[in-house]
């Protein structure tokens, strides 16, 4: 269900109050002594603990004859965090988790499922890998998703987390290293001395795995030696709940607060109906509405797939203040799609973060904002238009946008030739400039009013500078073209005829408005400019 962010924060603290008794729950908990094997399971031909750390050895003399594992005693984990040190000095190595053991093996030291590898040589170092589990899921330097298509696995990469090359340069060989895996839901994120090495999300359901036992790998082959210390594991979640949930997708919406009157830059109202519809229209998305600017609560933000901004932007803008949070999020993939006055923020840092985020934005004296009917007779073959017929509509539709050079990653969405009238204002800073003007009124050049874009670790952007009257989103295509963005951005697959929605009436779109109706407010005035019912 919808929920407004002060409930979300209410109800944290209450489940906060009442959790299970599992105390390790948000805390790390060492599983290693420093001093004996205690808690842990494997081949005593090979495992011992030598100088402070567990030592896993192989020698000419005493090989394994196909790799063997160290298990950790304490039972199946699903989401966690887990941070340790790793000296390797010959040969092949790996971290297992959420692994199980294998039918018919020779022993119970040998088992198969997600891997953080780690090795002596410069190949397969911070990789995930499947043992026995599909083989590599995300080389170094990758971001993934996993898929099955034709009963095979299916490995698209849909972004970089960096060069392998450089990567690989900060990892120290023959010396300890840190390596610390993240499994949050069917996201892992593995990063060896704090760099990330590779990200991907499990989305082969038929054989994903949600939780399974933790263990450290001595690989068969040549003699070889390798050694883990500070062994530190945090439980994210009740496990139980995490093996029983399917994948969830979160969109956060900030609103704006109160703005040009009464069906203008509503932004709450407006919201507020798009994340309603959003979550009808899609079971697997969660969405939380915030209200008048940025969250107090910051970790609302934390597990988003995708933040919608409908707010006055310029330089009271809700991003500038918090830049930074915003790129943190962005680099882990979270989709941002930002509506109306969301698209203009001053140029200079906020400018370039928006051309990173979301491919162009408002800048002043480049861009202008006239009121006028834009006809979008033609829509490009996106997922964003997925179910959208071409359609005309009036609204404050802002163009010549300051975009990324060369439109590199951006497609765009919505585009129309504007008239002459719309720059019929003498010049200012969103009124005309001798630069728009050339692109329009001499070049005939169509302006793009909406854009869909990617960036280079995978996530994505929208951008659409419609949404100045309220009374708009009544429009089917209007605003299925948004909410379709809005899944997009998130990384959910646009259904076959979009997100599916009911007609909004004008009752429902007079709800959760900021403001009150003036005297002179006429509602079948209303019905026939905007063709409402």
């Amino acid at each position: 269900m919808y929920r407004p962010c002060w409930l979300i924060f209410l109800l944290a603290i209450f489940l906060a109050e009442n959790a299970s008794a599992d105390h390790h729950q948000g805390e790390y908990i060492s599983l290693f002594d420093g001093k004996s094997l205690q808690g842990w399971d494997g081949n005593p031909k090979f495992w011992t603990v030598s100088d402070g750390a567990i030592t896993g050895q192989t020698t000419k003399e005493n090989p394994t004859e196909g790799n063997t594992f160290l298990i950790w005693q304490g039972g199946n984990i699903a989401n966690f965090e887990l941070k340790l040190e790793y000296k390797i000095v010959s040969g092949n190595s790996g971290i297992q988790y959420r692994s199980f053991a294998l039918e018919k093996a020779a022993d119970r030291w040998r088992i198969g499922g997600y891997q953080a590898d780690l090795e002596a040589g410069d190949r397969y170092s911070g990789i995930g890998y499947g043992e026995a589990f599909r083989g590599i899921l995300a080389d170094r330097g990758e971001k993934t998703v996993l898929t099955r298509q034709g009963g095979k696995l299916h490995k698209e990469v849909i972004g970089s987390v960096g060069d392998s090359d450089a990567i690989g340069q900060k990892i120290k060989k023959g010396d300890w290293n840190t390596y610390h895996i993240t499994a949050r839901n069917y996201r892992m994120v593995h990063r060896i001395n704090g760099t990330i090495t590779c990200e991907f999300i499990d989305r082969d359901t038929d054989v994903r795995r949600a939780k399974g036992l933790l263990a450290l790998q001595l690989h068969a082959g040549p003699p070889m030696k390798v050694q883990f210390r500070n062994i530190r594991l945090k439980k994210l979640a009740d496990e139980v709940a995490v093996n029983q949930q399917s994948e969830k997708k979160k969109a956060v919406f900030i609103a704006g607060g109160e703005s040009h009157g009464y069906g203008a830059h509503e932004h709450y109202a407006g919201c507020a109906l798009l994340a309603k519809a959003l979550e009808k229209g899609l079971s697997q998305v969660d969405v939380v509405v915030v209200r008048d600017s940025w969250p107090q609560d910051a970790s609302v933000l934390q597990d988003a797939d995708c933040v919608v901004i409908y707010a006055d932007g310029g330089g009271n803008h809700p991003v500038i203040p918090h830049l930074s949070q915003m790129d943190a999020l962005t680099e882990k993939g979270v989709g941002l799609v930002c509506l109306h006055y969301g698209v203009e923020v001053p140029k200079g840092e906020p400018g370039k973060h928006f051309l990173k985020w979301i491919g162009g934005y408002f800048e002043t004296h480049w861009s202008v904002n006239p009121h006028w009917t834009a006809h979008f007779n033609s829509l490009p073959d996106h997922p964003i238009t997925k179910g959208v017929e071409p359609f005309s509509i009036y609204d404050e539709w802002y163009y010549h946008m300051r975009f990324r050079d060369d439109m590199t990653g951006i497609v765009p969405i919505l585009s129309d030739l504007p008239g002459k009238e719309t720059l019929s204002r003498r010049d200012g800073p969103h009124s005309g400039n001798p630069m728009v003007r050339a692109s329009v009124l001499q070049h005939k050049r169509p302006q793009h009013v909406a854009w869909a874009a990617t960036r280079s670790d995978g996530g994505r952007g929208f951008g659409f500078t419609g949404g100045h009257y309220h009374w708009n989103w009544g429009d089917p295509n209007f605003r299925k073209l948004v909410l379709n963005a809005i899944a997009w951005c998130a990384h959910v697959p646009v259904p076959v005829g979009g997100v599916k929605d009911l007609p909004v009436t004008l009752e429902r779109l007079e709800e959760n408005q900021d403001e009150q109706p003036s005297q002179k407010y006429d509602r079948d005035e209303i019905r026939k400019r905007f063709h409402l019912s």
